[in-house]
């Protein structure tokens, strides 16, 4: 049976969720994950079969590809989670991580494996994410409509609610572009493998002097 990487469900529910960033910057105790029942079928289909391809399961996060990669709608997959309010906080001890039907593990235990993999602490994993979020509230607060045709940027709650500043936006935008350019590259790669371009030599012809 095929292992995925990213799924799992929360203990004392048994509801679905995908992970989408491990830990969280100062909280290593906490995970955001992605409860999957509640998505529509467009948003559900989309997220699912995106988890289950190789760029998927080679990444570190879910939310780095999730980061990048957008749904048929056009909006970019993390941000509208987030700005939909579909993401929450949980604490990892409470997430089991189910790779097959028949193997489980916690999310702490696993995050404690990875960080021994990694030789660092657990503190330092959310510091191999690209694209991570900053403070997420656990309890997701109602959200504005948001215009499907405009991308808004990633609404990461700045610390203690302030608005986030020039700043804030300015770290966002260079990491979206730092990991856009990353999957770019990775794809020509890719399709240079599949079919390398060939160069075509121009011949110059000389022409003698009147």
């Amino acid at each position: 049976m095929k292992s995925l990487k990213h799924i799992g469900r929360i203990q004392n529910t048994g509801a679905k969720v995908l992970v989408v960033f491990r830990t969280l910057p100062g909280e290593s105790n906490m995970a955001l994950v992605l409860p999957v029942a509640q998505l529509p079928d467009q948003y559900h289909d989309s997220i699912m079969t995106l988890v289950e391809t190789d760029q998927a399961q080679d990444a570190f996060e879910f939310g780095e590809i999730m980061h990048i990669r957008p749904f048929p709608d056009g909006r970019p997959m993390l941000r509208a989670m987030q700005a939909d309010g579909r993401l929450i906080k949980v604490p990892t001890d409470s997430v089991m991580m189910t790779p097959t039907t028949n193997d489980t593990v916690l999310l702490v235990n696993l995050n404690t494996l990875i960080a021994e993999q990694k030789n660092c602490t657990v503190d330092e994993l959310c510091t191999f994410v690209s694209g991570a979020p900053t403070e997420v509230k656990e309890v997701q607060e109602e959200t504005p409509a948001v215009d499907p045709d405009i991308p808004a940027p990633v609404r990461a709650q700045a610390t203690n609610d302030t608005a986030l500043t020039d700043k804030d936006l300015a770290k966002s935008y260079r990491s979206q572009a730092d990991a856009m350019y990353k999957e770019a590259a990775r794809l020509r790669k890719e399709a240079e493998e599949l079919d390398p371009t060939v160069k075509k030599v121009k011949k110059v012809e000389e022409t003698a002097d009147a």
